[in-house]
């Protein structure tokens, strides 16, 4: 009997002014998603998104290719930092199955902690602030109930405010805090973490209480496609996939 495969992808941030990365991820997912047995987006699979009315075409788009997938493989996603206004009608519209941040996989041989990955980066002070303010359920209420056009430019200008942040921000500060990483592992009791956020892809190694644990992060689809191929036995491949 063939092992399951399960995929993992991350930090796509698909939108109308990335056409290449929305098409090839539509070509990965009419091709390697097709034949495994689940899909997890570990977040940030859109550049923005204002709430589950927001019809922009790119958006329609994608959910309705995701839609498709879900008749067959069962497809789970993760808020991120791009896209934490998911919810029910986002579920509706793509066939997918909204995941808490985060979650402890338990699967055959699999036990893994999964993240989107920004809560692990405690030394962004600034960052971790207003990601308390905009997960707030009287934040949310009140900005849903704004205008579609109104939250879009909202989203535009916090869009802004971010690449400005990245840019004024050293790299190791926006990075995972070793401490915060340390602390995950224990408390879940694994020593398998996989999590996206922080566009450094690579597999990490790290000494928890003499034991080795590994920390496999995703890449962004910005230039060409990243992905886990997770198998059945814990074996995995961190792939990039050109574009």
């Amino acid at each position: 009997m063939a092992l399951p495969t399960y995929l993992f992808v991350s930090d796509l941030h698909l939108a109308a002014e990335t056409p290449a990365a929305v098409e090839q991820f539509g070509t990965f997912l009419a091709s390697e998603a097709h034949e495994a047995d689940a899909l997890y987006i570990l977040g940030d699979l859109f550049e923005a998104w204002v709430g589950d009315d927001d019809s922009e075409p790119v958006r329609k788009q994608v959910c309705a290719a995701l839609r498709d997938l879900s008749t067959t493989v069962p497809c789970y996603v993760m808020r991120g930092n791009r896209d934490f206004l998911f919810g029910a009608g986002f579920e509706r519209r793509s066939g997918c199955t909204l995941l808490p941040d985060p979650l402890l996989l338990e699967t055959g041989e699999i036990r893994a902690l999964v993240s989107h990955g920004d809560l692990l980066c405690t030394d962004d002070h600034s960052y971790q602030e207003l990601r308390t303010a905009v997960r707030d359920a009287d934040w949310q209420r009140r900005f849903l109930a704004l205008p579609l056009e109104a939250r879009r430019a909202v989203a535009d200008a916090a869009r802004k405010g971010s690449r400005q942040h990245t840019r004024s921000t050293m790299r190791e500060i926006m990075d995972v805090n070793e401490d915060a990483v340390r602390t995950a592992f224990r408390a879940s009791d694994t020593r398998l973490m996989i999590h996206g956020h922080t566009h450094r892809p690579g597999v990490y190694l790290h000494e928890i209480d003499g034991v080795t644990a590994t920390r496999i992060v995703l890449g962004d689809w910005y230039d060409q496609g990243s992905c886990l191929r997770l198998h059945g036995d814990g074996n995995f491949e961190l792939l990039e996939l050109p574009r």
